[in-house]
């Protein structure tokens, strides 16, 4: 379990005490960092090192001025359409758009001053990830046609898409290939379990893998090659054009259309979607950060506006937090905002070192790499999502989307809101001012009782543009308190109030606070997701699926008990470092017991938990059992061990982590798990002979020690009733060979 004293030091002294981490971390992010810089700016339509130049600022100006400790900042794939949108309004002149990114760093930066960094609560969710997808389907369209090696005409996004279809016939196979090779990298790379290959960043794979096919049909002199009867061009234009000196690449802004309604516009489209994007990504990494910090969102938006005014005068382009990025750097146990620094310094180097490297990469390896992103940011996945969430939220991202394909990005957030307000109202049966009554002067009040504990009464309509008067009334509760959140004279709780709610619960009971949600009984959603947008209803029967009909009934035939609702109190389980940085949608199908034999009382649950955040995000389904011991045991943790562990985990011994702990007279337990944890020696005396033995006979499982209490599962997925039955066997004999007295 994690302590306050455990906490990373800030400043200088968290740069002596954690360099190795930090450092170890930052070689993984530049990695990632290289390959997403040249795409982005290339997608941008601007030159590749104005990519690499904004993520090295990103990284060596950012880190001194912003609020954050774990984010990454550079340049970002969800502003391609904005850089692409001031292009076009702006004469197709880059020196101007350079202005409007250095009028934009400016206006962030008072912004932050100004303590505005709250007001990005104000657009929903749904909303955003609308504009996000709306960004992925512009990607995807611009960079297919690179893959391709095909060119198109069109004015608009959906013809441009069209006639990647109608272009088929005149696919340049000699470019494909590279794309493709690219492309599939990218969606088995996650599938592939050796550490030699997931050493190295799936972007990073995707630029080694193309040089070959440069240099096998050389691209380096224009000619061209027959196939199939067919003849195909290749040459210098198909790759990346680097400078033979990166200074040449340094262009400076014009602000000769300062006074125009374009340039301002310009300026808007790049301030909303940098700052919304970046207080956004910063909150999610905030979930990410296994110490549970939390980001002064304030001085993220002046260290960014500072960032992006000395990019965009340099040539290049506008610095934000980038999710992907920051997420590769908290799995790779960064520890403080160094790593930040480290990994723009890391840039400065590939660039030196590997300049004559980079002009071998070809355009349709980067195009790969958009056009995967692309397709994320708009992906099936991303629909169901929010599907899964609720018909609503399915809506109002859809609606975003359209509007933005068809218009702009400016009128898609004002579209999205309008379509979200709207249906808002249908859903709550009000008129339009009592709809903002019920808003602005809904009557929610904080109480604080006799016995030191907070009570909360929520009224009225409880949606988006109530968030920032929720925060005000939230800000009167100390850390560490018991709260009761009572909604039963709610008319409407919409998801973005759901999702502050439980982020407040979250942070509560990191500083050892309880709080509770209650009177949602009689509210009714579109789905059973804990934060799905809920509205007032007469009290309705739940449906119960044939799983929890079994579950039930062996619950009943063992004396077990068994509720089958949400959870709201998953704060136990972030005491096991495998949810460390993966935050815990919801807990539900909880069943619960003794196992007499060991005196020991456990439960089975299903959990439901992220990888990733935004972009990166990636949702999980599994079910897990926890054992509380009779008796105190040391933390560790079990998993598989691969091929090339062994090597690897010499390396992560370089970072300061504890490396395997292994057996020589047990070499099938040794070769067959990984055994890490803090105190080696109480360890070995732990894992008796018997325990060895019993471990190596039987299936592999991810098993945790917190100290107290144990934390197994075996796949990532929901188990069924038989593997429930499995689970319970395993544990059982598990304990049995344990020292538990």
């Amino acid at each position: 379990m994690k302590t306050l004293n455990s906490i990373p030091a800030t400043g200088i002294k968290g740069l002596k005490e954690n360099w190795r981490n930090d450092l170890s971390a930052a070689i993984s992010v530049s990695l990632v960092a290289l390959p997403l810089a040249l795409g982005i700016a290339v997608a941008s339509e601007v030159s590749p090192m104005a990519g690499v130049l904004s993520a090295i600022i990103g990284g060596v100006v950012t880190t001194f001025f912003r609020g954050g400790h774990l984010a990454i900042n550079g340049p970002a794939a969800g502003l391609i359409a904005v850089i692409l949108g001031g292009l076009v309004a702006l004469d197709g002149n880059i020196n101007y758009v350079l202005a409007a990114i250095v009028v934009s760093g400016g206006i962030q930066t008072i912004l932050g001053f100004l303590k505005m960094g709250r007001f990005a609560k104000l657009l929903p969710s749904s909303v955003l990830h609308g504009i996000l997808a709306a960004i992925g389907v512009i990607i995807f369209t611009k960079q297919i046609h690179y893959a391709l090696g095909t060119t198109s005409d069109s004015k608009s996004i959906i013809g441009t898409l069209i006639d990647a279809f109608y272009k088929i016939p005149e696919i340049n196979p000699f470019v494909f290939v590279i794309a493709l090779v690219g492309i599939l990298t990218l969606v088995f790379y996650k599938k592939i379990n050796t550490k030699f290959i997931r050493a190295i960043p799936a972007p990073m794979w995707v630029l080694i893998l193309s040089i070959p096919f440069v240099f096998i049909f050389d691209f380096f002199n224009g000619h061209s090659i027959s196939f199939l009867g067919k003849s195909y061009g290749v040459g210098p234009e198909l790759l990346i054009d680097i400078p033979e000196n990166p200074l040449d690449s340094i262009m400076h802004p014009d602000f000769g259309m300062i006074g125009t309604t374009a340039f301002w516009l310009t300026v808007l489209s790049i301030t909303m979607i940098a700052s919304v994007e970046t207080l956004a990504s910063a909150r999610a990494v905030d979930k990410l950060d296994p110490y549970k910090r939390t980001t002064n969102l304030n001085k993220d938006l002046i260290g960014v506006g500072l960032s992006t005014m000395v990019s965009g005068a340099l040539g290049g382009l506008p610095i934000i937090t980038v999710i992907v990025r920051s997420t590769v750097n908290v799995n790779s146990n960064a520890k403080t905002k160094w790593s930040n620094f480290y990994h723009g310094i890391f840039l400065i180097l590939f660039v030196l070192i590997l300049a004559p490297i980079l002009r071998s990469v070809p355009l349709a390896a980067l195009a790969a790499i958009l056009v995967h992103t692309g397709f994320k940011l708009a992906s099936p996945k991303v629909f169901k999502h929010a599907y899964d969430q609720g018909v609503e939220q399915l809506l109002f991202l859809t609606a975003t989307l359209i509007i933005t394909l068809f218009t702009d990005l400016l009128y898609g957030i004002v579209g999205g809101i309008l379509v979200t307000l709207f249906l808002h109202m249908l859903l709550a049966k009000v008129g339009f001012l009592r709809f903002f009554k019920m808003i602005y002067r809904s009557g929610s009040k904080v109480y604080r009782l006799e016995n030191g504990t907070y009570d909360v009464k929520l009224k009225g309509i409880s949606n988006f543009l109530y968030a920032l008067q929720l925060d005000t009334l939230l800000e009167e509760i100390p850390a560490g308190s018991t709260v009761r959140i009572d909604m039963s004279k709610t008319r409407l709780v919409d998801l973005s109030i759901m999702e502050n709610l439980i982020d407040f619960k979250r942070i509560q009971d990191d500083q050892g606070g309880d709080v509770k949600l209650i009177g949602l009984e009689n509210h009714v959603s579109s789905t059973s997701h804990n934060r799905a947008l809920k509205i007032v209803t007469g009290r309705i029967k739940k449906r119960i699926t044939k799983r929890q009909i079994r579950l039930q009934k062996m619950a009943i035939a063992n004396s077990w008990s068994f509720e089958r609702e949400v959870d709201w109190n998953t704060s136990y389980l972030r005491n096991f470092h495998f949810f460390d940085s993966r935050p815990i949608e919801m807990k539900k199908n909880s069943l619960q017991g003794l196992d007499v034999k060991n005196d020991a009382h456990w439960e089975i649950a299903d959990i439901i938990f992220d990888e990733g955040a935004l972009l990166a995000l990636e949702v999980y389904q599994t079910t897990v059992q926890v054992i509380k011991l009779p008796t105190a045991i040391p933390p560790f943790i079990i998993d598989k061990e691969g091929l090339f562990d062994k090597v690897f985990d010499r390396v992560k011994v370089f970072s300061g982590a504890k490396g395997d702990i292994n057996f020589k007279k047990y070499t099938d337990f040794s070769n067959k798990f990984q055994l890490s944890g803090e105190n080696e020696a109480e360890i070995r005396t732990f894992f008796t002979n018997d325990l060895l033995r019993f471990l190596e006979e039987n299936e592999i499982h991810h098993i945790e020690s917190n100290g107290e209490a144990l934390m197994i599962f075996k796949y990532i997925h929901v188990a069924r009733t038989d593997e429930v039955k499995n689970m319970l066997v395993f544990a059982t004999n598990l304990l049995s060979h344990m020292n538990l007295k």
